[in-house]
């Protein structure tokens, strides 16, 4: 079998939102799981709209994603020889003609036979005149008079196209650009693709494609159309839905694997699984599993399912992902051996990096910052004692695990009488400024001895000054 080739199209003209991210994580999916190689173009034909700034968006959203290429990016702004080759071959061969017909005479066309009840496509005026090239003509294709097209596509099946509904459509514009479909196969012919996965809303588009693949003796790529991706009320996915771009999700603390997940699941399944590591998608992601129906847009699944990712990542992973939200709230931290330890133990209560950042701050604060409510309900001269006797146990440890805490904390209650609570929630307090926290083993443990003892300290000396 011939080395399996994708792509993935984007036009830079905004940018990558979910759907557009679900198509390149398809596509690239399908090339790694057959050993194959992921094709990145950006079809930038579209002067008026298309900008570096999104086409540099893009990038910047499929690298966080994880989402690599073997070839690219392509520009089609940059391949207009190319096309107008092709174009020539297709004059030459008699597939393609000049046309003149100015855009007024198009529109009484249109407008007179929609009102007599026909086909509004272009009636062939310009057919066989044989026109030479001229600074307003454009090009178009000659299609076949009769017969049907047929799409056979992995997905929605065998789709028959009437070839007379379709009309003699534009090649080239009057202004010397390519038109999408006529870019679109010179491209796929010229980069090997020979497996097209993309939304249905692209099956319109596939049977003028299939006649320029045909009208240039290529053959013709495997299709896959897959359904939208629509918001809860089954309408085109939207903003208004919770839908952000791939970039706003990085910048709400989302992870790149978290996303991914939720992603494929819209439109692909395997079995019931809701989980997957992208390894585990690489090995498992096939054509035959992509759903017929359209995949439902759900963010309370996105933030639970990314909550499972930052659950399951140690925290070496999760680290890089989660100091830019550390960073941006002033904190000095660094990769190193006491983050990892502060992510520990907040895998577990965090849906989100940006939530983690949040619950990390009593780790970086310097000075930290008190809850007045929790200061004066529990850093009161009736807990002194409990915290003089906790920072004297605890500062005798050589290791801060949780064993000899353990046992440090259950001399402070055989000495003193009191319950656990009745001592852990006043050293929680001293420790982290707030009535909750990770657990308080864990969190000795994660700000370290020497934090430990000068928060302990500086409580002890609080509540002495009566503050």
């Amino acid at each position: 079998m011939d080395t399996i080739v994708t792509r993935f199209p984007p036009s830079p003209t905004g940018h990558l939102h979910i759907g557009g991210a679900r198509t390149a994580l398809f596509n690239w999916l399908y090339a790694r799981h057959t050993g194959g190689k992921f094709i990145l173009r950006l079809e930038d034909t579209d002067t008026e709209r298309s900008t570096e700034q999104s086409a540099t968006g893009i990038i910047e959203s499929l690298k966080w994603l994880g989402i690599d290429w073997d070839e690219g990016p392509y520009y089609q702004s940059q391949r207009l020889d190319l096309y107008n080759t092709y174009i020539e071959k297709l004059i030459e061969s008699g597939h393609a003609y000049y046309c003149t017909c100015s855009a007024e005479r198009l529109k009484n066309m249109r407008e007179r036979a929609i009102a007599e009840g026909r086909n509004p496509s272009y009636d062939g005026t310009c057919r066989d005149r044989n026109l030479p090239p001229s600074k307003d003509a454009v090009v178009r294709f000659r299609t076949p008079d009769v017969g049907t097209t047929v799409l056979n596509d992995v997905v929605k099946g065998s789709i028959a196209f009437d070839n007379q509904e379709i009309g003699d459509f534009i090649i080239r514009r009057s202004d010397g650009m390519p038109t999408y479909n006529l870019a679109v196969v010179v491209d796929d012919i010229d980069m090997g693709i020979n497996t097209i996965i993309r939304g249905d809303d692209h099956v319109t588009n596939t049977p003028r494609q299939i006649m320029l693949y045909q009208a240039l003796g290529s053959e013709l790529p495997v299709f896959a159309h897959v359904p939208m991706v629509l918001g809860s009320d089954r309408s085109r996915l939207s903003k208004r839905h919770g839908a952000m771009s791939v970039l706003e999700y990085r910048d709400m603390g989302y992870l790149p694997d978290g996303l991914v997940n939720a992603l494929v699941r819209l439109g692909w399944s395997h079995g019931d699984r809701e989980y997957f590591t992208k390894d585990e998608l690489i090995e498992l992601f096939s054509l035959e599993h992509i759903g017929k129906s359209a995949g439902v847009f759900d963010p309370a699944k996105l933030l639970a399912i990314n909550a499972e990712h930052i659950k399951n990542s140690p925290p070496e992973k999760l680290a890089p992902h989660l100091l830019p939200f550390l960073k941006e709230k002033g904190y000095n931290a660094n990769d190193d051996k006491y983050l990892h330890g502060v992510i520990k133990t907040l895998t577990l209560r965090s849906k989100t990096l940006r939530e983690m950042a949040d619950k990390a701050a009593f780790y970086y604060e310097e000075p930290l910052s008190y809850d007045s409510a929790a200061t004066k309900k529990f850093l009161t001269p009736q807990n002194l004692e409990v915290l003089e006797l906790v920072a004297e146990k605890l500062g005798k440890l050589e290791s801060m695990a949780e064993e000899p805490q353990q046992k440090a904390f259950k001399e402070v209650m055989d000495k003193t009488g009191l319950k656990f609570g009745k001592i852990a929630q006043p050293v929680r307090v001293a420790l982290t400024g707030r009535t909750e926290s990770p657990g308080i083993f864990e969190t000795i443990e994660a700000l370290g001895k020497q934090k430990v003892m000068q928060r302990l300290n500086t409580a002890i000396e609080m509540i002495k000054k009566g503050q």
